[in-house]
């Protein structure tokens, strides 16, 4: 049974007011078109969800679609939520904006979705494993997914008969190889903060558990334990990037990358469309940051870059299934790969990105674990304190203010885990049921 615990948990939060005006969720008479509005999260596919809206529009008689890709559409969907003004379907990314908005019942399930027994299994468990607690039900299905490690420069490689590193030792002897050959062997862009996340996440998940956040929240364990390792490796990676990684923003590194000012960049997939743009002849592969010292403990750092969420609110489920069924259609979702350079979420024969061919294992294994920042509040800025930790060198430090901000941005919600434990903790030992 699904109950309402802390509505509003980063609903509150200041909104943008909507720059434009948007229709409610679509109902119809009998000789009227059902509506159905879509609001989603990615600007940079608005050319793709456009080719969506004229062909469903063209295809479709009784449902009429209308799909906004705004600049801002969290701060919208927010300032709509507040206003009870919801859409029919959101597209959606699977982080914690996507939890709160479950645990704010704003989602419908969707459990009777016949299309979701085409999705991967390992994306549906990150879906359930981003609940802030345990939630009857399913409330999104997976589009695409990204991935994150480390690319690379094909025939810099080839060239120089340079092997890919399988465990951290081998990862800094390569680098050490790399240096010798007068070559810079990462480039870096974190002058812009967001950027200082993707090595974090992806040495994160070979070295921490993947539930970190949710037993920090119960009281298990710290962040000052599991992320030890993590800081420590990452402060080695700087010896091998530029001198000054602080001076340059995301559009620099990819661009040096591109231009083959460094043999490696740790990023993810989704910054292939923008190094291309530089140089569409550049040959790039990936592989899995190799942050473990056995090659058995590395994972694939994937995690859902976009989902689609019918609202809890929308009039007409049946409409927005049939939505939902072109959407998920196997040419639309390679024309979605094809453009964005992204991983299918539902099993077929998708053509995937060249870039991926390093990971290709580990997505057909399903050896894939989420991005630990998908579980970090915004307000807590750890993308900020990332960057000012890499800047000062103090692990200690670093690790004891994000214990000590953990507890006060998420004080609420350990607060709802802790008695969500409880509360189950007692219904096991009456032998009854939550």
């Amino acid at each position: 049974m699904r109950r309402k615990r802390i509505m509003g948990i980063g609903l509150t939060l200041s909104c943008i007011a909507a720059g434009f005006s948007m229709e409610g969720c679509g109902g119809a008479g009998d000789n009227e078109k059902v509506e159905i509005e879509i609001v989603q999260y990615k600007p940079e596919a608005s050319n793709y969800f456009e080719m969506v809206e004229e062909e469903f529009n063209e295809s479709h008689d009784k449902i009429h679609l209308t799909i906004h890709s705004p600049n801002d559409a969290m701060a919208i969907l927010r300032t709509r939520f507040i206003r009870e003004d919801y859409p029919d379907i959101i597209g959606i990314g699977g982080d914690i904006n996507y939890s709160y908005f479950v645990d704010a019942e704003i989602l419908a399930d969707v459990s009777d979705y016949e299309g979701l027994s085409e999705i991967k299994q390992a994306y549906r468990d990150i879906d359930e494993s981003l609940e802030l607690v345990e939630t009857e039900g399913t409330f999104a299905v997976p589009y695409v997914a990204n991935a994150a490690g480390i690319m690379y420069n094909r025939e810099m490689f080839s060239e120089h008969g340079w092997e890919i590193p399988k465990t951290w030792d081998e990862l800094l002897t390569l680098c050490e190889e790399i240096k010798a050959e007068g070559i810079l062997p990462f480039y870096f862009g974190f002058k812009d903060t967001w950027t200082c996340l993707a090595p974090w996440n992806s040495m994160a998940v070979d070295l921490s558990p993947a539930d970190t956040a949710k037993q920090v929240n119960r009281g298990e364990t710290t962040f000052s334990k599991e992320y030890r390792e993590v800081s420590e490796k990452y402060l080695k990676l700087l010896d091998y990037g530029p001198s000054e990684p602080f001076a340059y923003g995301y559009n620099d590194a990819c661009t040096a990358f591109a231009r083959g000012e460094s043999a490696m960049y740790p990023i993810g997939s989704y910054a292939a469309p923008q190094i291309l743009s530089v140089n569409p002849d550049l040959n790039i592969d990936s592989f899995v940051m190799p942050a473990s010292d056995t090659e058995d403990g590395n994972t694939l750092n994937s995690g859902i870059d976009l989902q689609f969420c019918v609202t809890a609110d929308c009039k007409n489920k049946e409409a927005a299934y049939e939505v939902l069924d072109f959407l998920f259609a196997d040419e639309n979702i390679q024309k979605y790969v094809d453009a964005q350079s992204a991983i299918p979420c539902k099993e077929g024969d998708f053509t995937l990105p060249s870039i991926l061919d390093g990971m290709l294992d580990y997505i057909d294994a399903g050896n894939m674990t989420d991005y630990q920042d998908h579980y970090y509040p915004s307000e807590m800025a750890v993308d900020a304190q990332i960057q000012t930790f890499l800047i000062q060198k103090d692990v200690d430090a670093f690790l004891e203010k994000f214990d000590t901000d953990w507890t006060r941005y998420n004080r609420d919600i350990i607060r709802l885990v802790q008695e969500y434990e409880e509360e189950k903790a007692n219904a096991q030992k009456s032998g009854g049921a939550e």
